[in-house]
């Protein structure tokens, strides 16, 4: 069950000392640390295993270099721990570091910390935070996106699996949830024992709905570069180029909305970013004679609201997806949007009929059919919008905070009389 914040509003007794072990700076996490730092009452200290994610690094998935255009280590405590291993990927065993027992203990006459928070738990430096925090009576949080709809496993590596949470299980004393989906996940492997505090995985509402309303006056800009006549609706894709996010699905179904008999102006489909898939998709859009298509390359992160703000909807047609924070982003802009049924905040963020549509992943008709309904009319389009924005209103970093205070209160019992 998710337990409610407890304590909240009490504050705490005295400032607690948290610390997070993370594997890199990451840019949606790093406004959700500042505003925890923020806290007066949590004295907040991030530890990284490596800082490949500053240096810029080869993303794999967009396949290009990538050095992000948002401040990533700004406005909160951070520290790097020695580096043992780091190639400028993350894999269960890179990056790997050491000192975070020393950290934890306290050194050059800093106390010690009361609560280690986790992000991860299946690689080395994730499990080294916890053994270091389990010697020294540190409880430990674990924040994860991992969710039940996984790959296929033989019967001895289920048997392994159900082994190492009941191992996990005595290492952390909470949970954090990122949504519905994770939550399932949590009691499924570690039953009612271990209580759970659902943290909404939320990007900065501000940042974006801000950044949004800005791109309002370089509209007519964008439009022209990209030779967009303003009379027709746009249809927005917006991700990384792989396989597994079915943007070829989307290209089918606009193929087939387009040759729909009506009167309605054809909508354009802009497709933003990069990756493997990239080449042919390109090669399939030309073969079929769609000029209605958009090929815009990898945008950065502040980039984005400039999209959106074009866009009458946004389209994430990917399979097993854990999360999927662009939808954050766009349902900030107040934009419709349409999901697959394999992405993890369908259930959290979109009701199928208010806020967009819901289709059965790699069923194109069903696509094809959710982008009639959401074009249907330009009120359609904007109604959904606005049911969107008022439902990611709700889903935000304040309730971020609340649930990362009810865990503190009960784990650490910190809390005023």
């Amino acid at each position: 069950m998710v337990l409610p914040p407890s304590g909240v509003g009490n504050g705490l007794k005295n400032k607690v000392r948290l610390a997070y072990l993370v594997s890199h700076p990451i840019q949606y996490q790093a406004p959700l640390l500042r505003r925890i730092a923020q806290e007066p009452d949590i004295d907040l200290t991030v530890f990284f295993g490596s800082d490949f994610s500053i240096r810029g690094y080869q993303d794999k998935g967009f396949g290009i270099e990538v050095k992000w255009d948002v401040p990533l280590l700004d406005g909160y405590r951070h520290k790097f721990l020695p580096v043992i291993r780091d190639d400028g990927t993350q894999t269960v065993t890179t990056p790997l570091s050491y000192g975070i027992f020393s950290e934890l203990r306290g050194r050059n006459g800093e106390p010690g910390y009361d609560l280690l928070w986790t992000h991860g738990y299946n690689t080395v430096n994730a499990f080294h935070g916890m053994l270091a925090a389990k010697a020294l009576g540190i409880p430990v949080l674990l924040r994860a996106e991992s969710w039940l709809r996984d790959r296929s496993r033989s019967g001895p590596k289920l048997i392994l699996k159900k082994m190492f949470f009941q191992f996990l299980k005595n290492m952390v004393a909470g949970v954090l949830p990122v949504g519905t989906m994770n939550a399932e996940y949590w009691q499924h492997y570690l039953g009612d024992d271990v209580p759970t505090f659902l943290m909404p995985y939320a990007v900065d509402n501000e940042y974006f709905q801000r950044r949004s309303r800005e791109a309002v006056a370089r509209r007519y800009e964008l439009r022209k570069e990209l030779g967009l006549d303003a009379a027709r609706p746009v249809i927005l894709f917006a991700s990384k180029l792989q396989q597994r996010k079915h943007c070829v699905d989307l290209l089918d179904a606009y193929e087939r909305l387009i040759n729909d008999k009506t009167d309605h102006p054809q909508p354009y489909l802009l497709i933003v970013g990069d990756g493997e898939e990239r080449n042919a998709l390109e090669e399939r859009t030309k073969a079929k004679g769609l000029a209605g298509v958009r090929f815009c390359g990898f945008r950065n992160q502040s980039e984005l609201p400039r999209f959106f703000d074009l866009s009458s909807v946004f389209v994430l047609p990917a399979r097993h997806e854990a999360w999927g924070l662009v939808v954050n982003e766009a349902m900030n802009a107040a934009r419709a949007v349409i999901l697959s049924d394999d992405i993890g905040c369908q259930p959290d963020l979109v009701t199928d009929g208010v806020e967009g549509c819901v289709f059965p992943v790699g069923d194109v008709n069903a696509l094809t059919e959710a982008l009639r309904r959401v074009l249907a009319t330009p009120e359609t389009a904007e109604q959904m919008g606005r049911h969107a924005l008022d439902r990611i209103n709700a889903w935000s970093f304040e309730e971020d905070i609340l649930a990362l205070r009810g865990a503190i209160a009960q784990l650490t019992r910190k809390i005023v009389a």
